[in-house]
């Protein structure tokens, strides 16, 4: 009896040739693999097949509607966002997803940002480059002002696995943290309100999902509320910060950095306002804080055991589609 077919959409956005795929070649299925599918591609690669991996392929209702052997869709991410999980709820196909995967990775990463941005190395890097430091009459250049991060304060919007990934890490720093109330959600004990919380931190940092409560969420008015020395980090989603606002206040003192490593379109287009060459203390980094080969590994091997789950009869990190 033949094995059921399973095809694997966009291998590329994971595995760089880096990667041990044989976890998930080993899971009872005639697999495919493509490094990219189009729009174009889709149907015809999943119409036969009892079980898809995606990381970025939209799954819409169109696409699934016509895939009548699919059971099985295993998002290599976190976010569903390319899977119509209504319809998937409707024709009774299973949506997993991957978690924690990147929790080290993206807090490296995070803290990455607020190092180079207090301590202005990227700046001091293009200043040696230009000659200022060969041409200084001591020994050392001061030119752009050095803050260290032990003592101050940092604010957290979203704090699941991410979240408190970052928060142990700025405990370490001797920093101290404040905790905003979840976008959208109901109070919390412990927890500041948006507005209250801004004033109070030294550097806010992002790690909620991009949902309608946190679409721009940091817009003019919160940018406005910060203090004109803060820092903004966004290793979250785009569309959370609204980018015009930010570089708008960068430009004006109104801010004194951001780090983010998401745009609202990605990959972006040349006249984002956030890729202009006048924005001061900005540093923006391609969508990779996740990306290390150990977090990219932890995410395949997630994708294997949520097969073999299924198979198994489980529903281990079954996303709920209703």
């Amino acid at each position: 009896m033949p094995q059921p077919k399973a095809v694997f959409l966009d291998t590329a956005t994971l595995d760089k040739g880096d990667l041990d795929l044989n976890d998930l070649a080993a899971t009872p299925f005639d697999w495919e693999f493509h490094t990219n599918t189009s729009r174009e591609q889709v149907l015809d690669r999943i119409s036969r097949a009892s079980l898809v991996v995606s990381n970025k392929v939209i799954l819409d209702r169109e696409i699934l509607r016509q895939s009548p052997e699919l059971k099985l869709i295993c998002v290599a991410a976190t976010g569903t966002n390319n899977v119509d999980l209504k319809t998937a709820a409707e024709l009774g196909i299973g949506v997993t997803n991957v978690t924690g995967y990147g929790t080290a990775t993206v807090a490296q990463h995070t803290f990455c940002l607020i190092l180079a941005l207090t301590t202005r190395l990227l700046t001091y890097q293009a200043a040696v480059r230009r000659g200022d430091w060969q041409r200084s009459d001591m020994f050392c250049l001061m030119d752009y002002p050095i803050r260290e991060i032990a003592g101050k304060t940092l604010g957290i919007v979203g704090y699941g696995t991410l979240g408190r990934g970052v928060a142990r890490i700025a405990e370490a720093f001797d920093m101290q943290i404040l905790l905003s109330q979840r976008p959208g959600g109901a109070p919390q004990p412990g927890r500041l309100p948006l507005e209250e919380l801004l004033p109070r931190v030294d550097v806010l940092t992002l790690h909620c999902p991009l949902t309608p409560a946190t679409q721009n969420l940091i817009g003019a008015a919160e940018l406005a509320l910060m203090r004109p020395d803060a820092l903004l980090i966004n290793t979250a989603r785009g569309g959370i910060v609204d980018e015009q606002a930010l570089a708008d206040a960068l430009r004006s003192g109104a801010l004194g950095g951001a780090g983010v490593d998401v745009l609202t379109q990605e990959p972006p287009s040349d006249d984002n306002p956030l890729l202009q060459d006048d924005i001061p203390n900005l540093i923006v980094t391609p969508h990779n804080a996740w990306a290390s080969r150990e977090a990219r590994q932890r995410l395949l091997d997630g994708v294997a055991a949520n097969i073999r789950d299924y198979l198994a009869g489980g529903t281990a990190n079954r996303v709920e589609t209703n």
